[in-house]
Formats: structure tokens, C-alpha cells, sequence
């Protein structure tokens, strides 16, 4: 059953989401998300969460185990003919059907790239990442479909297949609340595929490693 503090707890988690996702997370006060959240103590934050850095961190993880499940349940379609379609399918559905899940307008997509452009906040986005027991297999599974291509090069694409997922979703998100239009977060996530794996496949002119450090994983 439901407490009043975790009623509290919840509005303060979507209060932050939303603010988060259009003004930036230096852009928004812990007074202001609980004054948006309806919660007359404007210590609201530090109250329920401690602090902010465990208020984004809680943000972060709140829907873990539901994409974890979502995840899980895909992998277990997979079988020995399985490619690299199947594999990045694994990858970018779970997050997609998750944000299909929500009333619009959502905020997860805006909020979670408002995060990333955050030097500070980098090592907290990669929390759930780090906790996805299924993530660092498939993106094996995946690299290793286009075993032939520099690993260099396999790297970079990865980032940018990764970035690709998490701005075009926020995009998307942002025009559904935008536009009178019908949400089709599958038919999205079916683009989405086939995009990344158009890239993944691209032939390679140039086999330098351009991002060096930076192509670490960013699937949402």
C-alpha cells in the first residue's frame, strides 16, 4: 500500500523530470521541483532523497527493473540464427516500449540527455547502464557481427548508434507533445533499428579512432 511518503517521493521524482528534461538540471532549484511537485517544504528534496545528487540518482534507476524485464524477455527470443537486427532490437526496445508505457507527454528520453550534457552527472547516468546484467553481452553479440570492420571503428559506431537512440528519442518525445499526432513508439523503434544497423554495417572509408575515450556506451 501506497505511504504519504512515497506519494511525496513520487511526484517530487516526476516534478524533477519534467523540469529537468526542459530547463536542464542547473537550471532548476530543489525549491522550485518541490514547489512544483505541490510540496509546501521547500526542503522537500533534501528530506525525502537526502540530497540532489541521490534525487537524479534515484531519477536515474527508477525504472530499471522494468526495462531489465523488458530486456530480459526479448533475450530469451533470441536463438543461434539471431543477427544483428535481433540483437540491437534487444537494445533500443526496451527503453522505447518503456517510454510507450507512459502518458503523454513524457519527459524520460529529454530528461535522460539533459543528464549526459552534464560533466558531473555522467558516472550516475551509468548507473543503470552498469546494472543491465544483459547490456555488455549483447553489445558483444553485436560487435561481433561486424567482426570484420576495425574494432576502432566498431567502437565509434556504437557511441554514435547509442547517442543516435537517446536524441532521436527525445526528439520524438518532445514532438509528441508538441503535435496533435498518434504516438507509434514501435514503428519508431523499428526506424530506430534500422538506422543503428545501417551504421553499424556502413562501409568504412576511414578506420581512425576519431572519439578515442569518449566512445563509451550510452545505450539509454
Amino acid at each position: 500500500m501506497s505511504t504519504h511518503g512515497d506519494q511525496a517521493r513520487r511526484a517530487l521524482l516526476d516534478s524533477a523530470e519534467e523540469l529537468f528534461a526542459t530547463l536542464g538540471i542547473d537550471g532548476v532549484s530543489n525549491r522550485r521541483i518541490a514547489e512544483h511537485a505541490g510540496n509546501a517544504n521547500h526542503s522537500a528534496v533534501n528530506y525525502h532523497f537526502g540530497s540532489r545528487e541521490e534525487l537524479v540518482r534515484a531519477m536515474v534507476t527508477r525504472y530499471s527493473d522494468d526495462t531489465r524485464r523488458r530486456r530480459a524477455e526479448l533475450v530469451r527470443l533470441l536463438d543461434h540464427e539471431s543477427g544483428l537486427r535481433d540483437y540491437l532490437s534487444c537494445l533500443i526496445l526496451p527503453f522505447t516500449d518503456q517510454l510507450a508505457s507512459m502518458p503523454v507527454p513524457t519527459w524520460r528520453a529529454r530528461f535522460l540527455r539533459q543528464l549526459r550534457a552534464v560533466p558531473s552527472m555522467v558516472d550516475i547516468a551509468a548507473t543503470a547502464t552498469v546494472a543491465d546484467p544483459y547490456l555488455d553481452d549483447l553489445i558483444k553479440r553485436a560487435r561481433s557481427c561486424v567482426a570484420e570492420l576495425p574494432d576502432a571503428v566498431i567502437t565509434g559506431r556504437s557511441w554514435l548508434a547509442g547517442k543516435l537512440v537517446l536524441d532521436a528519442c527525445a526528439d520524438y518525445e518532445a514532438r509528441l507533445e508538441s503535435e496533435t499526432i498518434e504516438p507509434d513508439w514501435t514503428g519508431f523503434s523499428l526506424f530506430l533499428v534500422d538506422a543503428c544497423a545501417g551504421m553499424l554495417e556502413a562501409p568504412v572509408t576511414c578506420g581512425g579512432d576519431f572519439l578515442g575515450s569518449r566512445a563509451a556506451s550510452v545505450w539509454p
